[in-house]
């Protein structure tokens, strides 16, 4: 309708001027050339306005032609016959003017139609390709359907627990009434015919990929003329194809990650059992022993035997603290809690705790007196050096040294290592030997002493990585931010909060 009132001023509006043009050259003009210039107002009217603002034009250009330009002038009477000639002539040519120009516009606007969707169908079939998620596909197809149809209001219904939901939409918000009208009953949506289907003021296509149903494709009705649901058919089938594609390949990913999940579990419960059971069978031989009433057993022996239990426990409680904290760093629970301390001193700390378990391997310190003070979480680090030390042990054959040393490589760090004479790490494993249970070759252990020391170093903002020793076996090396660089915070306690 508003094409069709601006179409009517373009061509009144013209036609007055070109009036009020050639009145003052009437008595020059003739009648024959008259007509031809009142062609142009019913032109300028169907381009804008169609057919029948032609037919408005065609009908103001006989009163303006009779009344202003054929005698007796500012009347509608018609005295020669030849000026009833020319005033039917007008008529009978304009009128088909008017058909074939407002034929040739339809033309061309259908032509554009048709290349807009030609271009959309090619953008949509190209997002059959992408591996896009499934909402960002939905809301490039609603966005879509609405630019190609001109539609103030486009959803997309799939299926979700067994009913029907919004899952995507552009423009107005469909209202309960119109929602009422799209849902079908239950079981409906399979027997759903693959052609567009008024309902009241919206139109329902269902969307089907090779016959089976994927969801609903809604749409103004008043958008989509009858010449147009072919292509709205078509339009269609490309969503419900690039719609299956996205939920088959979430699907997969759900899947996939499942699998995954499950078998870092099973793996995990294998590791962590491992790792459990030396120290548990230890444990429960000592306590048997000490338990059964029938053996003699000297007093030394009995305090052999409840040293070695409590070491066991304490074994298992620092396995169990330090998966604690490592599930607690990576959900963002626990922050390390840095106090400054000197390097030479957290070794110390750290090999004292350790005590009887390096008496096979002599241990070399290489701490330079000029390394500065570190400000560090002490127990998260030591944990660090004793995971690295441990590891070291369980590499290196019998009676081979393990170095212990640091470099001020860095302004804001100190570079240290733990250097053993073990087997080493292959280059090809260098990267994923910090992995969630990772082993070397040949390990006897759980691999969760690496990735535990990797997460450690990370809250602190530091590195971690292995290279070659010089005189052969695995070098570990580690980075530390000296105290200077560090803001004070108030001191709460050494140590991380639990």
């Amino acid at each position: 309708m508003k094409r069709i009132v601006i179409g009517t001023v373009a061509a009144l509006a013209s036609m007055a001027l070109l009036t009020g043009v050639m009145l003052p050259l009437r008595a020059h003009l003739s009648i024959a050339t008259t007509a031809l210039v009142l062609v142009v107002p019913v032109v300028i009217g169907v381009v804008v306005g169609g057919f029948v603002v032609g037919v408005v034009g065609v009908i103001a250009g006989f009163l303006v032609y009779d009344f202003f330009f054929i005698p007796p002038y500012l009347t509608l009477w018609v005295g020669r016959g030849q000026n009833w000639a020319a005033l039917a002539v007008y008529v009978a040519v304009m009128l088909p003017v008017a058909r074939t120009v407002a034929g040739l516009n339809v033309a061309r606007a259908r032509e554009r139609r048709q290349g807009a969707e030609l271009r959309e169908l090619f953008e949509l079939s190209g997002l059959l390709l992408e591996d896009k998620k499934l909402d960002e596909l939905l809301s490039a197809v609603v966005t879509m359907v609405a630019e190609v149809f001109g539609s103030r209001q486009v959803a997309v219904f799939l299926p979700h627990d067994g009913n029907l939901e919004v899952a995507a939409a552009f423009g107005d918000p469909l209202s309960e009434d119109q929602i009422r009208l799209v849902l079908p009953s239950p079981g409906e949506l399979a027997s759903l015919s693959a052609h567009p289907d008024a309902r009241g003021e919206v139109l329902v296509h269902a969307l089907t990929a090779a016959g089976r149903p994927v969801g609903l494709l809604v749409l103004s009705a008043e958008s989509v003329a009858g010449l147009e649901r072919e292509p709205l058919s078509l339009f269609a089938n490309q969503i419900a194809l690039a719609v299956e594609r996205a939920q088959l390949r979430e699907q997969v990913l759900r899947t996939r990650l499942n699998e995954e999940i499950a078998r870092l579990a099973k793996t995990l419960v294998a590791a962590v059992s491992h790792d459990l059971r030396s120290p548990l069978a230890r444990i429960k031989a000592s306590s048997s022993t000490l338990a059964d009433n029938e053996i003699d057993l000297d007093q030394p022996t009995r305090q052999s035997l409840a040293a070695l239990i409590d070491k066991q426990a304490d074994r298992l409680a620092d396995l169990v603290q330090n998966l604690l904290d490592m599930s607690r760093i990576q959900a963002g629970v626990l922050q390390p809690r840095r106090t400054e301390t000197s390097l030479a001193e957290l070794v110390d700390r750290v090999l004292g705790d350790l005590g009887p378990a390096l008496h096979r391997h002599p241990v070399r310190l290489d701490l330079p007196d000029t390394l500065p003070p570190v400000e560090v979480d002490v127990t998260l680090i030591s944990r660090v050096l004793t995971n690295l030390l441990e590891n070291a042990i369980r590499h290196a054959p019998k009676g081979t040294p393990i170095t212990i040393g640091a470099q001020t490589r860095l302004p804001d760090a100190v570079a240290v290592f733990v250097a053993d004479h073990g087997p080493g790490v292959s280059p090809d494993q260098r990267d994923e030997i910090f992995g969630l249970l990772a082993r070397r070759d040949s390990d006897a252990g759980a691999g969760l002493g690496l990735s535990i020391a990797k997460t450690f170093l990370e809250a602190h903002g530091q590195r971690i990585w292995v290279d070659d020793a010089p005189h052969g076996g695995a070098r570990f090396w580690f980075t530390l931010p000296t105290a200077q660089m560090i803001p004070e915070e108030p001191q709460r306690g050494a140590g991380a909060r639990h």
